[in-house]
């Protein structure tokens, strides 16, 4: 029988671990503090419980930490590494597509950020998107998001955490939830929400649940002015309608320090005039936000091309002119793939 991974778990699930065994209660809380805090990476690390009680976990659990595979870094410093998930028994895929994902770690000064996967693969299918080439294999559980978060190099100086890699997070929330939670309590890693972004297209259930069950920041991957615009680059519109999700958006209130943000990558003569700028300060009105202007990255078998330098920058000037504070996100990790929409299970970087 495989050992369960204590990473991952909640000091609820710890607690019935624990009790399950016949140990005291505060056991749960320093296991808890040697997984998250202490960063032990085995329970014989454990060394303020009894030998009795560390034999007695190693009988059915382990931390369960697995490195990454493969590793890579790009000329701007950015690394991106290949981690398997097959740590406790998500299963052979049909298609014998291998369970790895991708996690990136972007340092830029004194900002240190990871972006972590949810999902091997992806159901949303967006045109301009690797991930969603691959099409969908499996959910991470909260052991395997957290292990990404664990494992890479400089994990304890990180300082934002985005929900950004492979997967739509609101497709798995649960087990997101689970994660911020372990992230942002007292007895996990103890740190404020708003280090941490969640990226949807904006699954409309999940995302309030999301806005109500945790304080983080939101980014929404809009890609387009209108309705139509957007079916065409992400088939999920069909199901998720932009307009449904802006009526639910404009239900709370993000006029404080909590951000709402909408992600927007440009592709030449497809969403990037500025009658496509001037619709998208229309379709946003009324909404505290900022758009991200995303510049697209070239994928395999896609016809798209990204929008030269200057018509980036007179649509991100005609957005912030007109009332919507509008930001160029620095392209990173390109020539690695680990750029906006190029992560995948496969490691294309030998």
């Amino acid at each position: 029988m495989e050992k369960i991974p204590l990473i991952g778990m909640t000091l609820d699930d710890l607690h019935k671990v624990t009790n399950s065994l016949g140990m005291p209660a505060f056991t749960s809380k320093q296991i808890a503090q040697w997984i998250y805090q202490k960063r032990a990476v085995s329970i014989d690390d454990f060394s303020n419980l009894s030998l009795k009680n560390r034999e007695l976990l190693k009988e059915n659990y382990t931390v369960g930490l697995s490195r990454p595979i493969n590793a890579v870094t790009s000329s701007d410093g950015t690394s991106k590494f290949l981690i398997n998930v097959d740590v406790d028994g998500i299963g052979a895929a049909s298609d014998h597509t291998p369970h790895n994902v991708e996690t990136v770690f972007i340092p830029d000064g004194n900002r240190a950020t990871l972006c972590v996967s949810t999902q091997v693969g992806c159901k949303m299918g967006c045109k301009f998107c690797f991930t969603g080439a691959q099409h969908f294999t499996a959910s991470l559980k909260s052991a395997h998001i957290m292990n990404q978060i664990l494992v890479v190099p400089g994990s304890v100086e990180l300082t934002n955490l985005v929900f950004m890699g492979m997967g739509e997070p609101l497709d798995n929330l649960e087990q997101v939830l689970k994660t911020i939670e372990i992230l942002t309590s007292p007895w996990g890693l103890a740190w404020s929400p708003k280090r941490i972004t969640v990226s949807t297209v904006g699954l409309r259930r999940e995302l309030k649940q999301l806005i109500e069950g945790c304080d983080c920041h939101i980014a929404v991957s809009l890609h387009a002015s209108n309705p139509q615009l957007r079916e065409s680059l992400v088939p999920a519109e069909k199901a998720f309608s932009m307009t449904e999700m802006l009526e639910v958006l404009r239900r709370y209130d993000f006029s404080h320090q909590r951000r709402l943000s909408f992600e927007y990558t440009m592709f030449q003569g497809v969403n990037d005039s500025l009658a496509n700028a001037a619709e998208l300060v229309k379709t946003l009105e009324g909404l505290s936000c900022r758009v991200n202007l995303i510049r697209y990255h070239a994928i395999p078998d896609v016809p798209f091309k990204p929008s030269p330098e200057a018509q980036m920058i007179a649509f991100r000037d005609y957005l912030t002119g007109h009332g919507v504070f509008s930001t160029i996100r620095a392209s990173r990790g390109e020539d690695v793939w680990a750029a906006c929409g190029m992560l995948s299970s496969k490691n294309k970087i030998e």
